[in-house]
């Protein structure tokens, strides 16, 4: 038996690249020690991996080849083997170049930011879609990197083949190869996304309003679906621990019935692969009548979380006018001090709401919001549709708007009653 056969797990080692040069695409806005503490966390969620070490890499600019300097390469190569460190993973992107040159000048396997996060997806996937949606991500990614040669490790776990070693069929496989796997996997969801679309269409007959949680990743999304829906949805202090999709129908405390979705969370520099990935399993947030961005208001990078999950909300082309309400949540975790400032901040922004999921403080206010943004002021108008308008009948009909119709010679003569955001999404059709 080979020794890495008989290790339960990899010893690994995690540096954040502080890049000084500012004019560097790579460098980062993050504070550099909760960087660092995100990339350990990341780290820690994938099963099978020992964090024995972790540090902060302060680089006045980037090498092409290798990344770090050559002194900074010989003194991490000694400082892996007197730790015993099989894998070592860079907090930011490494090209595959840079990757191939630092696992031969240190002997041990190299994964990136992107390579972690597909890791992690793959091992959290439950549904099929998300399974393919990772895999197709994880092919894309690799496709980029088969110049790569890797030959002493082996395989000691299941998941993308990114912490394992040679004899992986997909680092093996020549662009042909995943050319056609990812084809495959692309018609398999094309199929998904129409039973999906087929099971959207008949929701969207019953006239609940959706209302959809999105926050950066461990902002608490999954506590406060448990806590307002009384579902059980798997809560763990770690990453990306929600990655499937979770409806429920909840019934409000005024009696309005609503379907709220449980999101993946954000993270920042999210692979781009899983943007456009993912995008199909975030639909239920393109349709949204109301989002709930929740944020982990005791972090300490909350505001750069925020930015982060408006500008992947941004790419993946939800609609400014969907109203956005904020849930500054794990209010328990706050002191006296910020516990007051907050409160002042919220009591002058109707759109912000103090939660705690755990003790369940602040659920009331936030219950009557959700309440008072879905059940929106309706109006009663008359319209004349051509009977070449059967599309836009169709819609008035499956929103069940109608109140009555009459044909006439010139069309269809309708009295509807309406929201001004279903007769704004009528007068896009």
């Amino acid at each position: 038996m080979l020794e890495t056969e008989e290790r339960s797990t990899t010893r690994a080692w995690v540096l954040h690249p502080d890049i000084k040069d500012r004019s560097s695409p790579d460098h980062s806005r993050r504070d550099a020690p909760e960087a660092l503490a995100e990339a350990v966390a990341l780290a820690v969620a994938l099963p099978g991996l020992d964090v024995v070490g972790d540090e902060v890499v302060p680089l006045p600019k980037t090498r092409a080849g290798t990344l770090f300097g050559s002194g900074k390469i010989e003194e991490l190569k000694h400082r892996f083997h007197d730790n015993e460190v099989e894998l070592v993973l860079i907090d930011g992107p490494v090209t595959p170049v840079q990757q191939r040159n630092l696992e031969k000048e240190w002997k041990v396997k190299i994964l990136d930011r992107t390579g972690l996060i597909l890791e992690i997806f793959s091992d959290r996937a439950a549904t099929r879609e998300g399974v393919l949606q990772v895999e197709l991500a994880a092919l894309s990614y690799q496709r980029t990197r088969l110049v790569r040669a890797w030959t002493h490790l082996e395989r000691q776990r299941g998941g993308l083949g990114f912490v394992g070693g040679p004899g992986e069929t997909q680092i093996e496989a020549d662009r042909r190869a995943i050319d056609e796997r990812i084809n495959k996997i692309k018609n398999q969801l094309d199929k998904t996304v129409k039973t999906r679309e087929l099971h959207r269409a008949a929701r969207a007959k019953v006239p609940f309003p959706i209302v959809a949680l999105v926050g950066y990743t461990n902002a608490g999304k999954s506590t406060l679906f448990n806590r307002l829906t009384g579902a059980d949805v798997m809560v763990k202090d770690m990453l990306f621990a929600t990655l499937d999709p979770t409806m429920r129908s909840v019934e409000l405390p005024d009696g309005v019935e609503i379907i709220m979705s449980d999101t993946v969370g954000f993270i920042s520099d999210l692979p781009t692969q899983l943007v456009a990935a993912f995008r199909a399993t975030l639909e239920e947030v393109l349709s949204a009548d109301l989002i709930l961005h929740v944020r982990d208001i005791s972090h300490a990078e909350t505001d750069n979380q925020a930015t982060d999950v408006r500008a992947i909300l941004a790419d993946l082309g939800v609609d400014q006018e969907i109203k956005t309400l904020e849930v500054w949540n794990k209010l328990d975790k706050l002191d006296g001090n910020d516990h007051e400032s907050l409160s002042n901040i919220a009591a002058r922004d109707d759109g912000i709401f103090l939660t705690s999921a755990v003790t369940g403080a602040g659920m009331g206010p936030l219950l009557e919001a959700i309440s008072r943004e879905v059940t929106e002021a309706t109006t009663t108008e008359d319209m004349l549709l051509p009977f070449s308008e059967g599309k836009k009948r169709a819609w008035l009909f499956d929103q069940e708007v109608v109140d009555q119709e009459d044909a006439t010679e010139d069309g269809f003569a309708l009295s509807v009653t309406w929201s001004a955001k279903q007769k704004a999404r009528f007068d896009k059709l």
